[in-house]
């Protein structure tokens, strides 16, 4: 059964310099009217089909996002509240941009059961905003904050370092403004030049120069210093929290939990079959797939072995606070060999990108060093090195 549910909006008012998402950016007028309709009318089609036959009825978290959901206007929480036939989701998320959060749509989605907002904030800098193609300002993310927190949702916002025109202290400024802002939670991720989007083709041509790796490595410790000072708790290695406000929409796409993903390039996880001992194993195939069209109608499908499954779960416990708990050291070995499982973590801790840590059972983790953040996909090669054990 699955156990989250994402919803995939491709709309866009404008593609940004740096996304290379499925997503499309459109104007205004019958002809945007009418594509936001007939897609809607698809994505309903399909969480009424999985929702009668009773696949969403263990779903505990969902999350729309895009694309920008919030350009769907009111038609948006009429998504929400369909999904709400099928489900009672403990965390219930909608993404939007600044521009298209207003207070209707605020007060909408709040009353068909939406518990969480997360905002496409990225910089709190105009030329910065301006230099990756985002239309709205500054002081228009900062009402938008404002306003989430006062509709009274759980608000996250997203910001990025690495752009061009960043300065330390240009970011440094964004990230104090934004607490300032007091949301709940913040994800902070470093600018990654994706082949094919304008971003890279005017680096490429040397029409901007974006900061190197060095320069994001410092702005990811800048970030955690003031986040923390602030009272956010560090949970993922790009996420911070206030208590009580960790998006568990992630934590069960990082925990292995089955999830389905319905519209438009939105990917789904599950179960082919379940092993061992259920009180603390699951064991099996993995079939990842892809939905390639609006109605749902044609995939894309991979298979990860029983090993492959389980690499993918230490690699991916690699990116949280909480790291490898002994629980899952437990079923990894029940698939991998304990040898080649106790020299993947042997090399983690030798080069200091994981220690050992008592977890809160008592019983060791292995978890994430400062160097592990910093470098992570080394400590994610480790791991996923053993699918092929």
């Amino acid at each position: 059964m699955y156990r989250a549910l994402y919803l995939h909006i491709p709309f866009c008012k404008a593609k940004c310099a740096y996304c290379d998402f499925e997503s499309r950016a459109v104007g205004e007028g019958r002809a945007f009217d009418a594509a936001v309709a007939a897609y809607v009318e698809r994505l309903a089609g399909l969480i009424d089909q999985y929702g009668r036959a009773g696949k969403l009825a263990q779903v505990e978290t969902v999350y729309i996002g895009g694309g920008t959901p919030s350009l769907l206007g009111q038609r948006l929480p009429r998504v929400a509240e369909r999904v709400r036939l099928y489900c009672d989701p403990v965390e219930f998320t909608c993404e939007a941009n600044p521009e298209s959060f207003t207070p209707e749509l605020a007060s909408g989605l709040r009353s068909v059961g939406v518990t969480r907002i997360s905002l496409g904030v990225q910089s709190l800098q105009s030329g910065e905003l301006r230099a990756i193609g985002r239309i709205h300002t500054a002081e228009r993310a900062l009402e938008a904050i404002a306003l989430a927190k006062q509709t009274g949702f759980s608000t996250s916002c997203d910001l990025m370092c690495g752009l061009p025109l960043q300065t330390a202290a240009s970011w440094c400024d964004t990230l104090a403004r934004t607490v300032e802002a007091d949301p709940d939670h913040v994800s902070v991720y470093p600018l990654q030049l994706e082949d094919g989007t304008s971003l890279a083709r005017r680096e490429e041509a040397g029409e901007v120069v974006v900061p190197d790796e060095d320069f994001q490595a410092a702005c990811m410790d800048a970030a955690r210093e003031l986040l923390e000072a602030a009272g956010y708790e560090r949970y993922e290695v790009a996420s911070y929290a206030k208590p009580g406000h960790r998006c568990r929409h992630n934590i069960a796409y990082w925990t292995g939990k089955p999830y389905l993903g319905l519209g438009r390039s939105a990917a789904s996880m599950k179960m082919r079959h379940l092993g061992s001992d259920p009180k603390w194993c699951i064991l099996g195939e993995r079939e990842r797939f892809v939905q390639l069209d609006d109605a749902g109608e044609q995939f894309e499908r991979e298979i990860l072995t029983a090993r492959e499954a389980v690499a993918e779960d230490l690699m991916l416990a690699c990116r949280m606070t909480d790291g490898i708990s002994a629980e899952l050291l437990k079923r990894a070995a029940a698939v991998i060999a304990p040898d080649a499982l106790e020299r993947a973590c042997g090399l983690a801790v030798s080069r200091g990108l994981a220690r050992w840590s008592p977890s809160t059972s008592q019983r060791r983790a292995l978890v994430p060093t400062h160097a592990g953040w910093l470098e992570g996909n080394e400590l994610y090669g480790i791991f996923w090195g053993l699918a092929d054990e």
